[in-house]
């Protein structure tokens, strides 16, 4: 069996993506450069839980959003439960 090896650069398919000769980085953002804009719980809730439920490796449905939204109205009591109970480990 022959070993994977690969390298550090990434390499684009020249038959695909004609002209395409290397891929381009963005540069990092810079926090001082962003525009302080807060979130609203609910989306901070939104996001908290779309994390939990990346971690434990569990892909929302399409159908799943009205739930989603459904919980992130909760109150953060509830929602840090609802984390807890999603990330517990067995």
């Amino acid at each position: 069996m022959t070993a994977w090896h690969t390298t550090g650069t990434t390499t684009i398919d020249p038959y695909r993506f004609p002209g395409a000769t290397d891929d381009y980085l963005l540069p990092a953002p810079r926090p001082g450069q962003r525009v302080p804009l807060p979130l609203e719980p609910a989306d901070r809730r939104r996001l908290d839980l779309h994390a939990a439920l990346t971690t434990a490796g569990i892909a929302p449905l399409p159908g799943d959003l009205a739930a989603i939204d459904a919980l992130c109205a909760l109150d953060d009591t509830t929602h840090a439960a609802l984390q807890r109970w999603i990330t517990r480990t067995r």
